[in-house]
């Protein structure tokens, strides 16, 4: 890995995912919202790749969004050990984000194939989607001593015919996210085709206890393998990417709580990622199929529609990515699973986005005797930043 600079910003991490041990991998973020590979630190725990077609490979080995996350206001990092069914979590030191000290040991998932985490607004509960034979959701205080606490009334059933590790994509779980308010926790499902997927949503106690069951949500007609969700502020909806389409829009604020609407993509392979910039007012969606990233704009009646699209290295594998805002301007950090590098854009204005930087990650991590996959690159997983305040 390579030496600080002394210009860092923030820093951006994601996770190596091997099943002889799982590390977070980190890199400074600069001034000029470029990236510089520094450090991997282990978690205590083990990666694993779901099935894909019988094979126990591919750039997504989780099938997921999410699987480390950071809380910026808890100054926290959470990741999943999928190979040993357990999470890990550490403190950040806010005026060197490269420094990580995991706090406690791992603590079992609540269930098998823990594959997305999400914290709350405050940072004091972080709750886990297993995606296993085993799955569902389950909830842990988190404190700044003792680590993760088991939160009772939390462990909730997905009831899905699930193997471990997951076999899909179709058919498996992907993202859990809190909604804006923090009242409900919702986690979602691909479908099977023609059969299509869902949304669970769980309400949240004031205790942090979640329902007994959750309430089921469908996409339009038209809407199949529902992946990433993002918060479309203010509005108390939902845009989550469709692998099977483009992207679906769930307006949460009905009385049914499921009126939605379906966006195609054309030429759109598995668009199942997602991230929205403050800055442009826009999401920005990642497709592992194309290497194509498509900005979409959502207007105040959640109307989708498609700004522009950005061609990234050929069968780079485009997966999970962030956003992080550097001086006013809001920078994108994908990361590109085939490739085994991080594409950086700059997101100047809305349509205006710019490739800056391609980081890669085979060299150093192979420099310093890191494993990051085979050839095909395809262990890395999850993205996550966090900007000094």
């Amino acid at each position: 890995m390579n030496e600080p600079t002394g210009q860092s910003v923030g820093a951006a991490y994601f996770i190596t995912n091997e099943q002889t041990g799982n590390f977070i991998v980190s890199a400074d973020i600069e001034s000029d919202g470029t990236l510089n590979l520094r450090q991997a630190i282990a978690t205590g725990g083990l990666g694993l790749h779901g099935n894909n077609g019988g094979v126990t490979d591919g750039p997504d080995g989780l099938f997921s969004q999410g699987a480390v996350k950071v809380s910026a206001a808890a100054n926290m990092l959470a990741t999943v050990n999928p190979g040993s069914n357990t999470l890990s979590i550490f403190s950040i030191d806010p005026s060197d984000p490269i420094n990580l000290n995991r706090i406690g040991d791992p603590v079992g998932s609540g269930g098998e194939f823990p594959m997305s985490l999400a914290f709350n607004k405050l940072g004091d509960t972080l709750c886990a989607l297993n995606g296993g034979q085993v799955n569902g959701v389950s909830c842990f205080k988190v404190d700044q001593t003792k680590g993760l606490i088991n939160l009772s009334g939390t462990n909730r059933a997905l009831n899905l015919n699930q193997t471990t590790p997951a076999t899909g994509p179709a058919g498996t779980a992907s993202h859990i996210i809190f909604s804006e308010d923090n009242t409900q926790l919702i986690a979602s499902v691909k479908g099977v085709p023609p059969t299509p997927g869902f949304l669970a949503v769980w309400d949240v106690a004031t205790d942090g206890s979640l329902s007994p069951v959750f309430k089921t949500i469908t996409p339009s007609q038209g809407g199949l393998l529902p992946f990433s969700m993002t918060v479309i502020e203010g509005k108390n909806a939902l845009l989550a990417t469709d692998a099977g389409v483009g992207f679906d829009i769930f307006d949460l604020s009905t009385s049914g709580g499921n009126a939605s609407s379906v966006v195609p993509i054309d030429g759109q392979s598995a668009t199942c990622w997602s991230s929205f910039s403050n800055q442009t007012g826009n999401f920005y969606l990642t497709d592992i199929g194309t290497s194509m990233v498509t900005e979409v704009n959502v207007d105040d009646n959640l109307k989708g529609s498609i700004v522009k699209q950005y061609a990234q290295g050929s069968n780079s594998g485009t997966i999970d990515n962030d956003i992080a805002s550097v001086g006013g301007k809001d920078f994108m950090y994908i990361l590109a699973a085939n490739a085994t590098a991080i594409d950086v854009l700059s997101l100047n204005a809305p349509g205006q986005a710019q490739n800056i930087q391609t980081v890669d990650i085979a060299g150093p991590a192979k420099a310093s005797g890191l494993i990051v996959g085979d050839c095909s690159g395809a262990s890395v997983q999850g993205m996550t930043t966090f900007i000094k305040k």
